[in-house]
């Protein structure tokens, strides 16, 4: 490996650092910064890796990730979140501190003002986790990367403030480290820094696009700082105040230059007409020459459970964000989604509830497609897998790969339930898990450790139809050849990622897969619902879930239009976006894109596969059998409305790193964000037209500063592009709330309310803040369009927007014009009260066990002594008989009933109780009610 850096260059000080904490055999060039680079794209000073292969890394982050995944250390969550952290929030701080140190010659505290945030956020993290490092007890590439970055702005430790001695104590242990030693000696000497501030006193100033803060809790200010901040609020009273966001503190906005304050007033007197005219697809969508046609899908929910809030953050609601906004843009868009019906968990879902397993399946499509409705997911189609077109396209596609030789024939060890004369599909059996010793683990995964697992592995295994033991016997099964497939794979993806956008997580999770090599994979199943494996020898059998259901996609996309071809055998025209949750990203990233290569004609790939992390419910799992966490049926139920649960679950989609539902944190930026700052700007702004103005937009005459808040507007508006371009739904949020804090501030600096009352001037004052209020409201309307439909409406509404302007622009222009009539104005939400904020989460939050809080996937094990599990339709029966019992136990109480009565009908809900929980194999126990105590 070559090794090409440039003394004085801050990028070369990290990578060093890390190839001597990695250990990495480099052979080391110090070039002249104006030579020509080795990656053609390549600014001077950044370093560039040329691996033996030939391929150059020009990514100083990948460079150090590469040194360490070398060695062998794997990346963690948090390592990688450390990673996206110091790419998106530190560095351009960093940047801007470094470049007022030596072009400005700014000394000590004021330096490195800029980093006030950033380096209480790894203060906080370091003392919140009580670690040595960033990402544990021991150095990784988080912490060669992060002081890397620090180091040439604080070698002068006097800059670091003493209040935060956590940072201080792991800097100086970095610093004193010989790897961080030796690099920092090589790189940053005298005469290199001398050439390298030469270099940057000709570059204009480093430039932050930063959010405005999202909070109105207290600010936690450790030490003074008026530049970008990593984030505002008290994050001990937020839980989502460790999830990195792009964000500066009010008031700290980056200077303005005279062009972007004379652009942005063009652009505003351009008016309507600097719009780009709305684009109505035609009826079904397809491809269209010259445009860009961007196919949506979202990862297919089992059609088996209902889905709870994690799983439609997850997959359909930013599918939905994400192809609003591509319409918008008038991209010409098709978002396809539908419910997975085929596989064990049908099957299984099928003996529980007594029903056919096509019954169930069009029961529960049923109950996700009204959840979806109410949820208001603007699917292009919304289908099923239990269709013809499934059948037809999975077995051409099978058909194609078997004459390419993509498949292998192998005896498979299976178990098989003598009793039901059956072989045991992976989720009919349960045992104890070979590697954590979970007693209750499927035969595909466990649930506890997360380790997927071949059934016959499992320890004590019983069959779940009959609670008999099974016994191991061969059977023929069909493989993907994915080791065939590896050498189409890797270059497909190597492209793919060189020019999609692939969330870091998908990156990580595809590359651990293919790390060690792949293996062939079993693709048929001995079932009975599925989709028929049409080989002699195989028609007993039918295709295994995983490959049968992304070509779901395919066939959904199918019974939309005969001419799906156009949308899935078109990769030179379109552009595929993928949505789902981390644990689908395998099966996107790795097994359907082998089958499509092999199947060799000429298939759609995805271009950017976007994972979410887990949402979790407050401190604990979701559990439908608990009644913990919200469910999609349960929501509309709330009284809260449907654009408030978009706007929240948005709001903290796990992007980077796990989140959490908090009904806390829901009121509070119920009340917060959207009463008092979004709403309260838009109806003032609309109120003050219908008051002073009869419902007319007034004339405006632009000051300076007029032109000023247009810039800064453009700004966010043009950062809130940048960010969904790239599918950071979350952090885009952030450029609305943004934008509607300007306009509270702008109407509380200007006083319309006062101004009207006085003179002409004045008056002509008030007349101006109120029009330009009023327009920005009008373009939250269109910006509010993909995060809260519904809210958008309602502005369109109530302003009476024409239709020509409910289109994505990057300027912000007038397109309310002077005379421009509005509506009726009214307030847009509703304050969320404590109390009822209480009773909900109360009534969700069943009566899950601290220990389940600890390990929330894992089942309760009942005691030895205790009675083994019940038949489910028992246990149906007896939950529907504590639910009746419960509510005429409630009723007695509500009309006032004799004692003896109540306690008479308590004591058979009681018993009730714990009649289910034997029969669900718990203790008894349980059944006791809080605050009651058995003597």
């Amino acid at each position: 490996m070559r090794l090409r850096v440039a003394a004085g260059g801050p990028a070369a000080l990290k990578v060093l650092a890390a190839a001597g904490a990695a250990a990495a055999p480099v052979r080391l060039d110090w070039n002249d910064p104006l030579e020509r680079p080795l990656a053609p794209l390549s600014p001077p000073w950044v370093p560039a890796l040329e691996l033996d292969s030939g391929t150059v890394l020009f990514s100083p982050n990948a460079i150090c990730q590469f040194f360490f995944l070398a060695r062998g250390e794997e990346p963690t969550d948090l390592t990688n979140q450390w990673l996206e952290w110091e790419a998106t929030e530190l560095q351009p701080a960093a940047s801007a501190a470094l470049y007022a140190q030596l072009v400005h010659g700014k000394k000590g505290l004021e330096a490195v003002e800029a980093l006030g945030k950033l380096l209480a956020h790894i203060e906080q993290n370091l003392s919140r986790r009580g670690t040595a490092y960033l990402a544990g007890d021991t150095k990784s590439v988080a912490d060669v990367v992060v002081w890397g970055t620090l180091f040439p702005v604080l070698q002068d430790e006097t800059s670091l403030p003493t209040e935060l001695q956590q940072l201080r104590m792991w800097f100086q242990s970095m610093t004193l480290s010989e790897a961080c030693r030796k690099a920092a000696d090589s790189v940053l000497m005298p005469r290199a820094l001398l050439e390298f501030k030469s270099y940057l006193q000709k570059q204009p100033p480093p430039s932050l696009a930063m959010e405005r803060a999202t909070s109105n809790e207290p600010e936690v200010q450790p030490w003074p700082s008026n530049g970008p901040l990593w984030g505002s609020g008290n994050r001990h009273a937020d839980p989502h105040w460790d999830q990195p966001s792009l964000q500066e503190e009010e008031g700290s906005e980056r200077a303005l230059t005279e062009e972007e304050i004379t652009a942005a007033a063009d652009a505003w007197a351009h008016g309507a007409a600097g719009l780009p005219k709305p684009w109505q697809p035609q009826k079904p969508v397809l491809p269209v020459e010259g445009m860009r046609n961007v196919l949506i899908t979202s990862a297919l929910p089992y059609v088996n459970n209902v889905p709870h809030l994690g799983n439609i953050i997850g997959c359909v609601l930013s599918a939905d964000t994400f192809a609003r906004y591509c319409r918008l843009r008038n991209w010409n868009t098709l978002y396809v989604c539908g419910t997975d019906e085929y596989g064990t968990a049908t099957e299984t879902k099928a003996v529980e509830e007594g029903l056919t397993p096509q019954e169930i399946c069009n029961k529960y499509n049923a109950i996700h497609a009204d959840i979806y409705r109410w949820f208001d997911i603007s699917f292009d189609y919304f289908g099923r897998t239990t269709t013809p077109y499934q059948t037809m396209i999975a077995q051409d596609i099978f058909q194609r790969l078997l004459a390419r030789g993509f498949l292998l024939q192998d005896t498979v060890e299976q178990l098989r339930c003598e009793d039901c004369q059956r072989f045991l599909a992976d989720r009919f059996v349960e045992g104890t898990c070979p590697f954590c010793s979970y007693e209750e683990a499927r035969g595909d995964q466990c649930d506890k450790c997360g380790k997927l697992i071949n059934a016959v592995e499992l320890k004590n295994p019983q069959c779940k139809l009959c609670k008999g033991v099974p016994v191991v016997k061969p059977t023929q099964h069909l493989f993907l050849d994915l080791p065939k497939l590896e050498e189409r794979l890797e270059p497909w993806l190597e492209q793919s990622w060189a020019t999609g956008d692939w969330t870091a997580n998908a990156r990580y999770i595809t590359r651990s897969w293919i790390r060690d090599g792949l293996k062939p994979r079993c693709i048929t199943r001995d079932l009975r619902w599925g989709t028929p494996v049409p080989l002699d020898g195989f028609r007993d059998k039918v295709f295994y879930v995983w490959f049968d259901a992304p070509i779901g996609y395919l066939s959904i996309t199918a019974n939309y239009t005969d001419q799906w071809e156009r949308w899935w055998k078109n990769p030179q025209q379109v552009e595929l976006y993928n949505f789902m949750a981390k644990d689908n990203v395998p099966f996107h990233s790795v097994i359907f894109p082998c089958s499509l290569l092999g199947a060799e004609d000429n298939y759609t790939l995805v271009n950017h596969l976007i994972a979410t992390e887990y949402l979790n419910y407050e401190d604990g799992k979701f559990s439908k059998s608990r009644g913990v966490g919200v469910f999609g049926d349960m929501a509309k139920d709330t009284g809260i409305p449907a654009d408030i649960w978009r706007f929240y679950l948005l709001y903290v989609r796990p992007e980077g790193q796990d989140s959490a539902f908090s009904w806390s944190d829901l009121m509070l930026k119920n009340n917060s964000e959207l009463l008092n700052n979004l709403g309260n700007f838009i109806n003032r702004a609309g109120m003050f037209v219908c008051k002073f103005f009869g419902g007319a937009v007034p004339n405006m005459i632009l000051t300076l500063d007029d032109k000023r808040l247009l810039a800064h507007v453009t700004l966010e508006l043009r950062q809130y592009h940048q960010l969904l371009e790239k599918v950071r739904i979350r952090d885009a949020l952030r450029c609305i709330l943004s934008i509607s804090r300007h306009g509270n501030q702008y109407i509380q600096a200007n006083e319309p309310w006062k101004r009207i009352k006085g003179d002409e001037k004045d008056r002509q004052r008030a007349s101006t803040v109120t029009g330009i209020a009023v327009n920005m409201a009008s373009m939250l309307a269109v910006l509010l369009q993909p995060y809260m439909p519904g809210v958008s409406l309602a502005i369109q509404e109530q302003l009476c927007i024409p239709p020509d302007c409910l289109v994505m622009s990057h300027n912000f222009t007038c397109t309310l014009p002077p005379g421009h009539r509005v509506g009726t104005v009214s307030p847009l939400f509703q304050k969320l009260e404590n109390d009822q904020v209480e009773a909900l989460r109360k009534h969700f939050g069943g009566g899950q066990p601290e220990n389940l809080a600890v390990e929330p996937q894992a089942k309760q094990t009942p005691p030895a002594s205790e009675p083994a599990p019940g038949d489910h339709q028992l246990i149906q029966e007896l939950t529907e008989e504590v639910a009746k019992q419960g509510n005429h136990v409630r009723q007695l109480k509500a009309n006032k009933a004799e004692k003896a009565q109540v306690d008479a009908e308590v004591a058979r809900l009681l018993e009730l109780k714990q009649q289910l929980a034997l029969a669900e194999g718990k203790s008894p126990k349980g059944a006791v009610p809080k605050g009651k105590r058995k003597k």
